[in-house]
């Protein structure tokens, strides 16, 4: 019995190979469910926007947990990560069931990796890293991204980076990080309303065939990527700046009163205890002056004479 028991466990925790298409993954049988519900919406939703169907086969694999996928992945992995795509080797990596909730919708992070790989399959190296990070967030519908612009402070008390500067922010930690990806959804978004038919695909056309982001940008859009980055820099500070300057203030008067209110409260019970010192004290004062004015008085009348006698009561009147 204990024999077949141990082979059980080993057999549970040994990996499975599930496939659905173009889609392989390799998992433990704690994430099966997982793994398939990921396979499942990707081979129904399997085009992105402005590119071709995506043709070659993608591999998954899902770690149990943190310790593997960082093994996995490797030193590359940054400490808020809980999936990577790996474009040359049309691989990608993810945390399976015992992600923090913190990771987010585990279709949607699944997707937004599989947009790196359509991405790379249609145009290779050619897209800068915060072209890539946007449009990544941009397929798979992270309209969340655009929050943390509204929060944030940086967009009021200093420049917004430019394009090309929005890649060095992607190493600089968890919350530059963050606000580096949610401008660069915010421009790849912008982009793609700038032709409201065709959206990417007449740009992503003319890049593959060009080799050049300006070139394309010009021949898809009638404008310059300079322009259109200073054009997406008044816009990101018009819609968000003001947000964030109201988000911030109303945090610090909330900040403030949580700071000054027990102090106000505990000054007012103490002016309250002085007051009613005071008011006593006045009370007892003019007792005192009633009182010593009342004893003035009695002293200065003469004192009684022996002789005196209080007044008769009048006899009663008879009766009839």
């Amino acid at each position: 019995m204990a024999a077949c028991s141990a082979n059980a466990q080993s057999s549970n925790s040994s990996p499975i190979r599930i496939e659905r298409g173009r889609f392989t993954a390799v998992a433990y049988p704690s994430d099966r469910h997982l793994v398939r519900s990921l396979l499942d919406h990707a081979v129904a939703n399997d085009s992105f926007p402005g590119l071709a169907r995506p043709t070659q086969r993608v591999l998954l694999a899902v770690a149990p947990d943190e310790r593997r996928f960082r093994e996995w992945v490797g030193p590359s992995a940054p400490e808020w990560g809980v999936a990577i795509a790996v474009p040359r080797e049309r691989r990608i990596i993810m945390q399976g069931r015992s992600a923090s909730s913190e990771a987010g919708n585990p279709v949607r992070v699944f997707r937004h990796e599989l947009a790196h790989l359509a991405l790379h399959e249609a145009l290779e190296d050619l897209p800068p890293r915060w072209f890539d990070e946007g449009y990544a967030s941009y397929a798979a519908g992270e309209w969340g991204r655009e929050e943390i612009l509204a929060t944030s402070i940086a967009l009021v008390v200093r420049r917004i980076p430019s394009l090309d500067s929005l890649d060095n922010e992607f190493h600089s930690g968890s919350s530059r990080a963050s606000a580096a990806y949610a401008l660069a959804y915010r421009a790849v978004s912008d982009i793609a309303r700038l032709d409201s038919q065709r959206g990417l695909t007449l740009f992503f056309r003319y890049w593959a065939e060009e080799r050049d982001i300006e070139r394309a940008f010009r021949a898809a859009y009638g404008i310059t990527l300079h322009d259109f980055e200073r054009r997406w820099k008044e816009r990101t500070i018009r819609r968000y700046g003001v947000i964030a300057l109201v988000a911030d203030f109303t945090l610090v008067i909330g900040l403030f009163m949580l700071l000054v209110l027990p102090l106000y409260v505990t000054r007012r019970k103490r002016d309250r205890r002085r007051l009613a010192g005071l008011i006593a004290a006045d009370e007892a004062s003019e007792r005192a002056a009633r009182e010593s004015a009342l004893e003035e008085l009695l002293g200065s009348l003469p004192p009684a004479s022996p002789n005196d006698t209080p007044p008769r009561t009048p006899p009663a009147a008879p009766s009839p």
